[in-house]
């Protein structure tokens, strides 16, 4: 399910945050995808003491000619990997999440356009968690998609384990073009989406407005972000249209963490996907 959630959200052109603890694989599904993908990847480890030129690029002094010269910084791949990022500081998490938005960094009046494709896949460790800085929920709306990825069933750690050795010799191949993606994003809008599927998701986000343990619901990017996803998820399944199954799947991932609850739901035990599922089962689908 993580898998194809992060597929379709880089056909859909957004970006992904993964909600987990250590050693759950992140890297190496993010690596996986753009070896697979023929794209470029780069992982950036971000720290408290991680500067936003760390990250972005800076200028350097070239000696011979006597000008200064544009050194890219790790943002500049098809597929980053921005791992722990909640352990930087506000400063260097803005910088980040601005050029991730805008697809570009602007340093000393210059603009320098991030090739395309162009996902982020931001870890976060539970804000329970020592020495994290929690992101701002406008920082957070960015985001297309948020994954939890949670510890693996018994049985997956059994096979894991039986099978420690392929996993460590496991190589991957390119079997795509790095455009695949791009093909992929101008195809979506061959995807049919009735008017009444349009209206559901608006009645969705609307209710995650109106729910009783709600201070703020999901922004009118939730619902852009739930129809382009449902479009993605479509196009794996091999389908031309979009079903209110589909809009659900999505909702899954693309509402949770738009929404803001009040200190008693808190107090009381419930969380933001326990007000979704109540929503999806009160708001009838099409």
């Amino acid at each position: 399910m993580e898998l194809k959630i992060v597929l379709a959200s880089i056909i859909a052109g957004g970006h992904i945050l993964l909600e987990g603890v250590p050693g759950v694989a992140k890297t190496l599904m993010a690596k996986t995808i753009a070896r697979v993908s023929g794209l470029r990847f780069s992982r950036i480890q971000f720290t408290p003491d991680l500067l936003p030129t760390d990250v972005l690029g800076t200028y350097v002094y070239n000696q011979s000619d006597g000008e200064f010269r544009f050194r890219r910084g790790p943002i500049f791949a098809n597929i980053v990997l921005a791992d722990e990022i909640n352990r930087a500081s506000p400063r260097t998490q803005s910088a980040f999440l601005e050029a991730m938005q805008e697809g570009q960094v602007t340093l000393w009046g210059e603009t320098y356009e991030i090739e395309k494709p162009f996902t982020v896949l931001a870890t976060m460790n539970p804000i329970e968690m020592e020495g994290v800085y929690p992101l701002p929920e406008a920082q957070v709306d960015r985001f297309m998609a948020k994954v939890v990825i949670s510890y693996p069933s018994r049985d997956e750690m059994m096979e894991i384990i039986d099978n420690l050795r392929e996993i460590e010799e496991f190589q991957v191949d390119p079997i795509g073009e790095p455009n695949i993606f791009l093909e992929g994003r101008e195809r979506l809008w061959d995807i049919h989406v009735e008017d009444n599927i349009k209206r559901y998701v608006v009645e969705l986000v609307e209710a995650t407005r109106r729910h009783p343990y709600t201070r703020l619901g999901a922004s009118p990017r939730g619902a852009i972000y739930t129809l382009l996803l449902s479009r993605a998820l479509a196009m794996i399944d091999g389908l031309d249209y979009v079903s209110p199954e589909l809009i659900k799947e999505a909702s899954k991932v693309t509402l949770p963490h738009r929404i803001i609850l009040k200190p008693e739901a808190r107090l009381r035990g419930i969380d933001e996907y326990q007000v979704l599922d109540e929503i999806l089962n009160t708001v009838k689908p099409p």
